[in-house]
């Protein structure tokens, strides 16, 4: 445990070195939400969308941004550039496992990741009066089955990637249509049904519906779990059949 820690601590700081990872995972979510509540129309109650505001519908979407940026850009590039440059290999010769850096990742990850939704969380409940969530059991649940769904597809990225910068790419490719249908750019609410009903078997598109639902106090749809959970099973099975550490 404490080589993990030390190993995790070390993740840290060469994450915090990268400035463009550290900006878009800590600074971009809380700077966007802020535009986004600057909008006036966006903090008034609409009737279609059931009386919510458009920013009170930002904040699970912003907290599936962070889950997407860590899990499907930072951890493959990493992953895939440590095995580029032989880090892997070199770890296996010393009393630290490849296995205790891949820990280390997700460690930092989700540590990361609890911050910054955190941070988007508070933000909007003081600046623009967003309500926290009601059913926060509920959230948990689809906030930790997202981030399983999302971090195993990183996994598999990183699995096949032979390189670092094909990961990026690849990660890159899967992140826009992972975030179009979880509202980034046009909030579920406001989907025709027929791409709702195509998001509701994505891995954020179920995870952003299940974060609302429990944020307006209904236990998310077990349908949305199920989805995530198959995803979470089915990319980690497969990332741990395809995964090399050289």
């Amino acid at each position: 445990m404490t080589r993990l820690a030390r190993l995790t601590v070390t993740e840290a700081k060469l994450f915090l070195r990268d400035p463009t990872a550290w900006f878009f995972v800590l600074v971009f979510p809380p700077l966007l939400f802020a535009i986004l509540g600057a909008v006036p129309a966006f903090r008034e109650p609409d009737p279609d969308l059931g009386g919510l505001r458009v920013i009170d519908l930002y904040v699970p979407i912003l907290v599936g941004f962070v889950l997407a940026m860590l899990a499907i850009s930072v951890l493959p590039n990493y992953l895939a550039t440590y095995r580029e440059k032989g880090i892997l290999r070199r770890l296996s010769t010393t009393p630290v496992p490849p296995s205790n850096l891949l820990a280390a990742q997700l460690a930092m990850g989700l540590t990361l990741a609890v911050g910054a939704a955190t941070l988007v969380i508070g933000i909007g409940a003081v600046a623009f009066g967003t309500d926290l969530p009601e059913q926060f059991a509920g959230f948990l649940a689809a906030f930790v089955l997202a981030a399983a769904a999302l971090y195993s597809i990183g996994m598999l990225i990183a699995a096949v990637a032979p390189s670092g910068k094909a990961a990026a790419a690849i990660g890159t490719l899967a992140w826009f249509p992972v975030m179009f249908f979880g509202g980034l750019w046009v909030p579920r609410e406001a989907m025709p049904d027929t791409l709702n009903r195509v998001g509701d078997f994505t891995p954020l598109g179920a995870g952003v519906q299940a974060m609302q639902d429990a944020w307006n106090g209904a236990w998310p749809d077990p349908l949305h779990l199920a989805v995530m959970a198959a995803f979470a099973i089915g990319a980690s099975l497969a990332a741990a059949r395809l995964f090399r550490w050289e």
